[in-house]
């Protein structure tokens, strides 16, 4: 039988896109990598070159501006498996869509304080093109000078500081929680528990701010004796139930710092027979899947943790590319948003 010859078409690149649509090639990246970097009108000329061309990108086009598909460490140490979940598989699928590989870093093994040297040796034998720290780790100094010195670029989660060395993406924690004590106040509620995080992490003691600038704000004292030290766990807040409940003067509702804790709080109080929320309210933070999944479902602020994920990885992206200036990037997501749910009515 004869050879047959078959010419096969060639694909279509990603330098005819950027020819058709009038732009550069790394207006094309961009756009393929859904930067915020592109104007709208330029954006929908790529898109309609792509659709003309029928182009199909590769991962090797995607990762156009870097020159190469890069190495993203995501490090925590962190005891909220739900903020975990979320954050992990949003980071996760972003570095899928710019044709990044995403290496995660469970630093919870390490006994006792924090040892930095042995996080840095770890992370070191890595050979990372960029890390993202969540919090506690994103606040450490002792870490992030260290990092600074191995010349790894980090991005920092819930880190406002825009004098630091390193990029970041925050929320604005004290805001979402202020907001959140006026929608208890509004409904009636003057005796508000409240949990708080483990001190280490930024966001505890933000989130704590947020509850006594509101209670400042309607003249409402702050009772210490309502103020409980939670550890983000599921756990801590069943533990912190009971606790709470056998006060001379019990709450008529409960503000923990996290879902997960407000979840232990809502089956600790149902063991004891109350009924939420007739007789308890309960609100939380985050809006992660435990929100939804107990009952009463969970009223709560959604922090925009997937939406944080995307930021920190597309400026990991950024900032290793052959075209960053240098310059940090900081990214402040400051949508509030409550959700409402069966677990917070008006107090009896």
């Amino acid at each position: 039988m004869d050879n047959i010859a078959v010419n096969k078409p060639q694909p279509i690149t990603i330098k005819e896109v950027a020819e058709e649509a009038g732009v550069s090639q790394m207006t094309v990246s961009r756009v393929l990598n859904k930067q915020k970097l592109v104007k709208e009108s330029t954006r929908l000329k790529v898109e309609a070159a792509i659709a003309a061309l029928n182009y199909r990108p590769n991962l090797m086009a995607r990762s156009l501006a870097g020159g190469k598909s890069k190495l993203i460490g995501l490090a925590y140490y962190n005891p909220s498996p739900s903020y975990l979940s979320a954050l992990l598989v949003s980071a996760l699928k972003r570095c899928r869509d710019l044709g990044h590989h995403l290496v995660i870093e469970d630093l919870s093994d390490i006994e006792g304080d924090l040892d930095t040297s042995l996080i840095v040796k770890r992370l070191s034998s890595i050979r990372l093109n960029g890390l993202i720290l969540a919090p506690p780790l994103s606040n450490n100094l002792t870490l992030l000078g260290l990092l600074k010195e191995m010349g790894i670029p980090v991005v920092a989660l819930s880190f406002r500081d825009e004098e630091s060395v390193h990029s970041s993406v925050a929320f604005d924690d004290v805001a979402a929680a202020f907001e959140m004590t006026e929608l208890l106040i509004a409904k009636g509620h003057r005796r508000i528990g409240f949990i708080r995080g483990p001190v280490e992490h930024p966001s505890s003691l933000q989130r704590q701010a947020g509850f006594e600038k509101a209670l400042e704000k309607h003249g409402i004292p702050v009772d210490q004796s309502l103020m409980f030290q939670g550890d983000f766990t599921f756990v801590s807040g069943l533990e912190l139930a009971s606790k709470m409940l056998d006060t001379t003067s019990p709450p008529t509702a409960v503000f923990a710092s996290n879902d997960d804790m407000a979840a232990g709080i809502s089956a600790g109080a149902q063991r004891r027979g109350l009924k939420i929320p007739s007789e308890l309210s309960i609100v939380g933070f985050d809006d992660t899947a435990i929100a939804a999944a107990i009952w009463p479902r969970l009223t709560t602020v959604r922090q925009p943790i997937a939406e944080m994920a995307q930021n920190a990885v597309d400026i990991i992206s950024e900032i290793t590319s052959r075209t960053w200036n240098g310059e940090q990037l900081h990214v402040t997501i400051d949508a509030i948003e409550i959700v409402e749910r069966e677990s917070l009515t008006e107090p009896k």
